[in-house]
């Protein structure tokens, strides 16, 4: 257990899990973005640029390291009310860098001021924008944070019930993938959460929803369709709320046969890779999740 980690989850009670739990979604993007900026950085060399896919802003991050036919198609977290690719975006080229690989990022709407089906449709049309454009889906890694994590398993069910293009594997950190909030982990872990206050989320939910169902596969996806799904990756600690999340979302992909690594990291807090800058386990992550993707891809180093 390093240092830096048990320096940054008493800051993240006191200071995040309060704005989370207090904060409007103008209050919460703010925020992140000035935290970013000033915390979270990109491999040196890393340059970015919007462009569009599927009438989509995408924002695409490209390194030294970049390898031909390697793409990382990256979903931000925030709880489909905050957050953005600016936020995300040193993770994703940290991830990008290590992987040879450009990033791509969509910027999909936020709640409240759009509601479902926006940030699904958007992620979708992204996704068959970049498909469009010429590039194989089985040179993709999809994969997200929380809500991001999601939209993206979201995505890959959608993929999988159309029995449409799929991508070569797919990821979450700390994922989100129920938005009934039936996990026992849920109420069990809500004190030992340093960053999510568990009794903000139906309220947060329904920002999105506004009176659609909370098991909608595309933004709920434990209860999605994993028919020949890539192989998937997850990880998530073990005081998060969202822990049953996972373990529940891992266990249906194994429903479907799938092929299924769940990591779970003891005390650590939620999303924790973000901070790559400042704490040594969110980089042994980077470097897990890069290798366990070099492995599927046939990705060499």
């Amino acid at each position: 257990m390093s240092l830096a980690r048990r320096l940054l989850n008493p800051w993240l009670r006191r200071v995040e899990k309060r704005r989370l739990r207090n904060g409007s979604p103008e209050t919460l993007r703010k925020a992140l973005e000035v935290q970013a900026r000033l915390f979270f950085h990109p491999p040196f060399g890393t340059s970015r640029h919007w462009t569009s896919f599927g009438n989509v802003p995408c924002l695409t991050l490209n390194s030294r390291s970049e390898t031909a036919n390697r793409v990382l198609f990256y979903i931000h977290g925030g709880g489909f009310v905050f957050g953005s690719p600016n936020t995300h975006s040193a993770m994703a080229a940290n991830l990008a860098h290590r992987l040879g690989a450009r990033a791509i990022m969509p910027k999909y709407r936020l709640a409240p001021e759009a509601a479902f089906p926006a940030a699904p449709q958007d992620v979708r049309d992204a996704w068959d924008g970049l498909l469009a454009s010429g590039v194989d889906p089985a040179s993709v890694v999809i994969g997200g944070d929380s809500a991001g994590g999601a939209l993206a398993f979201g995505l890959v069910s959608t993929l999988c019930e159309e029995s449409a293009p799929l991508p070569g594997a797919v990821f979450g950190f700390s994922p989100l993938t129920d938005l009934t909030y039936s996990g026992e982990s849920f109420e069990r872990n809500a004190e030992s959460d340093v960053v999510l206050p568990a009794e903000r989320a139906a309220e947060l939910a329904e920002m999105l929803l506004q009176g659609h169902a909370g098991n909608t596969p595309s933004v709920s996806p434990l209860f999605g369709t994993f028919k020949d799904a890539p192989p998937a990756w997850i990880t998530v600690g073990d005081t998060e709320i969202l822990l049953d999340d996972a373990r529940r979302l891992a266990a249906r992909l194994e429903e479907y046969n799938g092929t299924v690594d769940l990591v779970i990291e003891k005390d650590l807090p939620h999303v924790w890779p973000i901070f790559h800058n400042i704490l040594p386990e969110g980089r042994k992550t980077l470097d897990a999740l890069a290798f366990w993707i070099r492995q599927q891809q046939n990705w060499e180093a």
